[in-house]
């Protein structure tokens, strides 16, 4: 009879055959799960804004919050204004309140509004936390994180999401969806979402694809779902909020109180008085033209290089 002689090696515990990877395999691995792990998010309600850097391995950066823009420098939105204020207080004060979409031409104030709101409310407890389109997987462990906060807190976080648009292809928003309205635990106490977006369904909405329906020749059996699919994520925010390219006469109402403000800001280091005449109107409309339109950030940027031009020569 043979006999099979027994090895005198011990088996390799799970250390051991760690340690005997190669130093190539382990920086793939070790880059791969940073990759596809999200770091524990902690929230501090001390600080005022957060934003979102770094992907799927990214973390909530403290942002430092330096504009003094205030609602009263917004002019020509007052609707707007009013509404979104009425119901961030409510937000607030723990009742009831809604998500918000700000759709409407370029340069309307809809990004200045959240800033200014939350120089005004932060300290009733306004926070703010900013999520870019391409990071809006990260929503729900945003979402659990302020879940998390002790009870005793009394801060309210604005999710907010500036210059939202997706095309056919991006999936991102089917998250938004969850987070909106749909998931078992969606609605919250402490947390809305506010976007602006200068697409007012948020999806592309195509022409072929009515064409298609009312011809007959879309391979879908129930063609409308389609539709129906490109305006559920809009459907989904309570509360909409329309911005309009503004006439000539607001216009020049928002050059002038921004020249004047700003003249009196100065005055206290250079004492200098710009003045607002009809020279100024007429450059200021000349500035407009050369843009392409009138708006408040069109206003905005001309009083900036109009009060610097005479400050430089002065």
């Amino acid at each position: 009879m043979t006999t099979t002689p027994h090895s005198n090696t011990a088996p390799h515990t799970t250390d051991e055959l760690t340690l005997t990877l190669p130093n190539e395999l382990t920086a793939l691995l070790t880059q791969y799960l940073r990759q596809h792990t999200t770091p524990t998010i902690a929230i501090d309600p001390k600080e005022l804004a957060y934003r979102w850097v770094g992907g799927r391995s990214g973390y909530l950066q403290p942002v430092e919050i330096h504009s003094t823009l205030a609602l009263s420098d917004l002019l020509g939105i007052d609707m707007q204004k009013q509404k979104l204020l009425q119901n961030t207080r409510q937000f607030l004060a723990g009742v009831p309140a809604n998500h918000v979409l700000m759709t409407g031409t370029r340069g309307a104030g809809k990004s200045s509004l959240i800033r200014a709101l939350l120089n005004e409310l932060h300290p009733q407890g306004l926070r703010l936390i900013e999520v870019a389109r391409d990071d809006l997987q990260m929503l729900d462990k945003i979402r659990h994180a302020i879940s998390a906060l002790p009870e005793s807190c009394d801060c309210r976080y604005i999710i907010y999401c500036d210059d939202l648009a997706f095309n056919g292809q991006d999936e991102n928003y089917r998250t938004l969806k969850s987070v909106l309205d749909g998931a078992l635990d969606s609605e919250q106490d402490k947390l809305l979402v506010y976007a602006t977006s200068n697409r007012r369904h948020l999806l592309p909405q195509l022409m072929k694809d009515n064409v298609n329906i009312y011809d007959g020749q879309t391979d879908e059996v129930n063609p409308y779902e389609t539709i129906d699919e490109t305006v559920s994520l809009s459907d989904r925010f309570g509360l909409w909020l329309s911005f309009y390219p503004m006439n000539q006469q607001t216009y020049l109402q928002i050059v002038k109180h921004y020249i004047q403000s700003q003249s009196i800001h100065s005055q206290k280091s250079t004492q200098q008085q710009l003045s607002y005449d009809d020279n100024v109107q007429a450059e200021a409309l000349k500035w407009a033209s050369t843009r392409g339109g009138r708006s408040g950030r069109v206003a905005y940027q001309f009083s900036r290089h109009w009060i610097g031009q005479n400050l430089l020569n002065k």
